[in-house]
């Protein structure tokens, strides 16, 4: 489970951005709190708005991003983004401690923090190829998950306390020192045990050769269908438990940090998991997909704050093996001259359809209530396990049939391994050879290859 552990930048990596990840969350509950509770008067709105303009940038300067992290040292990259991440979040906390906090100043923290993260996610998110050999690489990524959502559990409820103690100012101070540990791990690497990356091509057109080499590979569009419906409709958590702390069960910031790390328990449980397996599967991300939108519904019809925070653990389970699944899928079948770039395109579908859907789902939560709000939510994970059923029928001629004779039994084939994978049986089949052996393990892959043989 921890074998990314062996390599010694990736310990030093992990353990400086689970620093700046605890950071993170609670300057994420802090702005959020402030906004909702100080700024406005519970203004799901306003929140939304916060949470486009910081995410916004990330599908705007997508073209730009992902063509320089395949173009420049990335570490390099990562300190000039992270120092200035840092830099904006004390500049923010001066401001708030200064008592003159206004709107309009949050916003645009929240644009400038989401153009310099426009250009710090791509470059962090292939930056771990550097890292790690491409046999660790989906473990990798699922232990920056694990490491991001077990800062979720702390950060949020950390922040909570602080807000009450000492007021949300110091919360951003604290924020910004964090980034000092992503720093010092960056300047401590061992550089000659970094993994050079093939460098983009120069000249023109290089801007477009991400869409085209994306357009050619329908495996990587149908992740990017589903991470932009759940992304656009379905990850708008501030939103969820925000509204649903302060208009329905009428707590304090202490519950509110409490729900959001709620989620990152079962998101901690999730990446754990997804770190056990050698390859990831899209069966397994359409799987998530309907899991997610299961867990929004129950979410919203649960009738007291206990039943809400149950429905949270298993949301936020569905939702990181969605995506731990969905970003190791991309980057371990990408071709590593153009990582960068598709990852720039996966990151701004990821994180820029939330100014689409987080106004609206605001919206929804100011008019119709934050139950209807989670609602959208639970329609977003349904019509995205739907997207996937659809490709898996199309492009890998998924077919079900019933066995009536004999003992009944769901016979589900598809293309990638010419034969037929029996699930759901009433008794064992017992075949020649080493069949079942291989049927098992036809179970637990994915047929990378198969894109690439059939276009």
């Amino acid at each position: 489970m921890f074998r990314s552990f062996s390599d010694y930048n990736y310990r030093l990596w992990f353990g400086g951005a689970l620093v700046s990840n605890i950071g993170t969350w609670m300057q994420r509950i802090a702005q959020d709190w402030i906004v909702l509770t100080v700024l406005t008067d519970n203004d799901a709105v306003a929140v939304g708005v916060v949470m486009a303009l910081q995410l916004g940038p990330q599908l705007l300067l997508v073209p730009w991003t992902g063509m320089v992290a395949d173009r420049v040292d990335r570490r390099v990259l990562l300190m000039f983004t992270q120092a200035t991440m840092g830099l904006l979040g004390l500049g923010l906390g001066v401001i708030v401690l200064s008592g003159t906090a206004q709107l309009w100043q949050v916003y645009l923290f929240a644009l400038l923090l989401g153009i310099a993260s426009a250009f710090d996610a791509p470059a962090r998110q292939s930056f771990v190829s550097n890292l790690v050999s491409d046999k660790n690489l989906p473990n990798a990524v699922a232990l920056n998950s694990a490491s991001f959502n077990g800062a979720r559990m702390i950060g949020p409820a950390l922040a909570g306390v602080l807000i009450a103690v000492v007021g949300a100012g110091w919360v951003f101070v604290i924020n910004a020192a964090s980034f000092a540990a992503v720093l010092v791990s960056l300047t401590r690497m061992r550089r000659q045990d970094l993994r050079v990356a093939q460098k983009a091509r120069g000249g023109p057109g290089q801007l477009l050769d991400g869409f085209r080499y994306v357009s050619r590979r329908p495996d990587i569009v149908i992740v990017f269908v589903v991470i932009a419906i759940i992304g656009t409709f379905g990850l708008n958590f501030q939103i969820f438990t925000s509204t649903m702390t302060t208009s329905v069960f009428k707590l304090d910031s202490t519950a509110f940090g409490l729900l959001s790390s709620v989620v990152a328990v079962g998101s901690v449980a999730g990446a754990l998991l997804s770190a056990r397996r050698e390859t990831p599967r899209l069966r397994l991300m359409f799987a998530a997909a309907a899991m997610f939108g299961l867990s929004c519904l129950l979410g919203a019809l649960a009738p007291s704050y206990l039943t809400f925070s149950l429905a949270l653990v298993l949301l936020g389970f569905s939702a990181q093996t969605l995506m731990t699944t969905a970003n190791g899928s991309v980057q371990l079948t990408t071709a590593p001259e153009f990582r960068g770039r598709v990852m720039a395109l996966y990151m701004a579908i990821f994180m820029g359809g939330t100014p689409i859907g987080a106004p609206i789902v605001g919206w929804v939560a100011n008019v119709y209530g934050p139950r209807w709000a989670i609602g959208v939510g639970a329609a977003a994970g349904f019509a995205a396990a739907l997207a996937g059923l659809i490709w898996m029928i199309a492009h890998q001629h998924l077919r079900i049939a019933v066995q009536a004779h004999g003992s009944p039994r769901f016979i589900v084939t598809h293309d990638g391994d010419g034969r037929s994978i029996h699930v759901l049986e009433t008794t064992p089949i017992v075949l020649p050879g080493d069949f079942n052996a291989e049927r098992e393990q036809l179970k637990d892959e994915i047929v990378i290859d198969e894109v690439e043989n059939r276009r």
